[in-house]
């Protein structure tokens, strides 16, 4: 079991003919995921081999849907093309879009958020800025490492793409269902929330580790959906103790203003609201691996 990707999705790339999308759609196709097609307007009609698979080019998203039957999209496109790469996505009512894509401006983030909130939230995004979402041995959609973990009953959530790879290493004696980074940016699609409430709902999944980092306050609004929807055991991690006030750090989401948005803050709502907490992510490990023994 796993949520929102699994051995039956099928997949197209946006922009697979540049090079970050045919390395990355190479890993993919390497990692078990039907990959099916590629979208770039200029080059469609063309074929591209990609692992010794011969792939359609096809002209938009629309397109590539109605002659393959995809049903998630990866894109790999440019920031100043992805807003429109993105909308393409949602106006074809694809299930799921993973935009890879760093450098988004927030601008356009938010524009393609509220387009897929007006079509009726028919396309899940994840991202922007992420490295996508793994159901090991089933399916991979991004750039997480697949060889760094198989499958199992933990189900991962985290703003950070280093931090989803560590804790999946870290937890590979047990495995995951889904693995979902879902960006840092300070307009995503797919939210903490979200994927808890997934989790939740899956039956295959036993203890959900959420990775947060400072900045705006989804770890906080995450604490309370716990508290009120979560049965099972959940661990959490926030990033950036030491970071100083009022300094962006890294994901232009992390930025901290007065107590808001601090790690310390976001750890004491989440233990509140019944969540273990680690102060590192080795502990943090260590915590998930307690509870799921403990079951």
């Amino acid at each position: 079991m796993s949520i929102f990707l699994d051995s039956s999705s099928k997949v197209i790339v946006q922009g697979i003919t540049g090079s970050e999308g045919t390395k990355h759609a190479t890993k993919m196709i390497a990692a078990g995921t039907n990959i099916v097609g590629g979208v770039n307007a200029r080059k469609a009609g063309q074929t591209v081999t990609i692992a010794d698979k011969e792939l359609g080019v096809f002209g938009s998203v629309g397109e590539a849907m109605k002659e393959t039957g995809a049903d998630v999209s990866v894109i790999f496109v440019p920031p100043k093309f992805a807003k429109d790469a993105v909308i393409e996505a949602i106006d074809a009512e694809i299930g799921l879009a993973v935009v890879i894509t760093e450098g988004i401006p927030v601008h356009d983030a938010a524009y393609f958020w509220a387009h897929a909130n007006a079509k009726g939230n028919k396309t899940r995004i994840i991202g922007p800025n992420c490295p996508g979402i793994i159901s090991p041995s089933q399916s991979n959609a991004g750039i997480i490492p697949a060889d760094i973990t198989g499958p199992g009953r933990i189900g991962l959530v985290s703003k950070s793409g280093t931090l989803t790879y560590q804790m999946m290493y870290e937890l590979r004696d047990i495995g995951f269902s889904t693995s979902i980074g879902i960006g840092g940016d300070p307009i995503i699609g797919t939210t903490h929330i979200d994927a808890l409430e997934a989790f939740q709902a899956d039956p295959e999944t036993d203890v959900i580790v959420m990775i947060g980092e400072i900045g705006g306050d989804a770890e906080e609004r995450a604490a309370e959906y716990v508290k009120a929807n979560v049965t099972k055991p959940v661990v959490g991690y926030v990033a950036g103790f030491t970071a100083p006030e009022g300094k962006t750090m890294g994901h232009a989401g992390a930025i901290v203003s007065g107590s808001a948005g601090t790690a310390q803050a976001k750890k004491e709502a989440l233990e509140a609201a019944g969540v273990k907490v680690g102060k590192t992510p080795t502990e943090t490990a260590d915590l998930a691996r307690e509870l799921y023994k403990a079951l």
